[in-house]
């Protein structure tokens, strides 16, 4: 049985894979799954993968199922870039307009219908979709679309989700965090898992030691429409400590989420 890995072929993603592309052969023990992250988060929930840095609602969806990384997550200290509201009117004028909800993440889906519900007190018309249509007032957009978009400037109007939430609530938010699986637990698996993670930590140091070789690799793999140096200054926003202060900020986020009934519950956290 080999560890399964859902691997996010989005750019925020390329210091934690990068060295993986192409050398698939030097992990004998790790089967990769490249999907968005709404499709590792069901992967999770139906034991299809073991473990992804996936959307962190994802933890929430199915308490008592997944442990997190205690090291390791993505975010970001005030915007995130890849994570946006484009809007032809400003955001305090979208109650009743028609907001276009990427399909991609449910963190993201989640933490905005969190900002407008909670902090501007808003009612719009949720719809979801990947592309925005032309009926559409504004739209939610992620990964390697938001920074493609960013580039276009198409929209009157554009808010960063990290900074928004930043903002309101003193803390750096969590996009996304390595969920893993308690069947990587198992007799078996868990040596490959602690290998892995290790590696992990490993990929990230040397993606910040080398990272035009690194995004070498990784465009050549999963190439991006935007010019190299908007790429390369990308991840001078990002960061991929999970510090204390972001474990508070994610089970604010679980709370707020419990609260308006978009999870559940409130799970309690547990780490590997």
């Amino acid at each position: 049985m080999t560890l399964r890995v859902g691997r996010i072929p989005f750019l925020v993603c390329a210091p934690f894979f990068f060295d993986s592309v192409g050398r698939e052969k030097e992990f004998p023990e790790v089967d990769f799954v490249d999907g968005p992250p709404s499709a590792h988060c069901a992967g999770l929930k139906d034991g299809s993968i073991h473990l992804s840095p996936a959307s962190s609602i994802t933890f929430a969806q199915k308490p008592g199922a997944f442990i997190l990384s205690p090291s390791l997550c993505t975010s970001c200290s005030f915007e995130v870039r890849s994570v946006k509201l484009f809007s032809r009117y400003p955001i305090e004028a979208l109650s009743g307009k028609r907001v276009r909800m990427t399909s991609q993440s449910k963190t993201s889906v989640t933490l905005l219908r969190i900002l407008l519900e909670s902090r501007y007190k808003l009612r719009p018309e949720y719809v979801s979709g990947l592309v925005a249509e032309a009926a559409d007032d504004a739209c939610l957009l992620i990964g390697d679309l938001a920074l493609e978009e960013n580039e276009r400037h198409r929209f009157a109007y554009s808010y960063d989700l990290g900074t928004l939430w930043q903002e309101w609530q003193g803390l750096p938010f969590v996009f996304g965090a390595w969920v893993i699986s308690k069947d990587a637990l198992s007799a078996h698996l868990r040596p490959v898992l602690d290998d892995y993670m290790m590696r992990l930590e490993t990929s990230i140091r040397e993606f910040r030691k080398k990272p035009l070789q690194a995004l070498d690799v990784w465009l050549e793999r999963y190439p991006v429409n935007l010019p190299r140096s908007v790429i390369e200054d990308y991840f001078s926003v990002l960061d991929y400590r999970f510090t204390d202060e972001r474990k508070r900020s994610l089970a604010l986020f679980f709370k707020l989420a419990s609260q308006m009934g978009l999870v559940e519950s409130n799970p309690p956290m547990e780490y590997l």
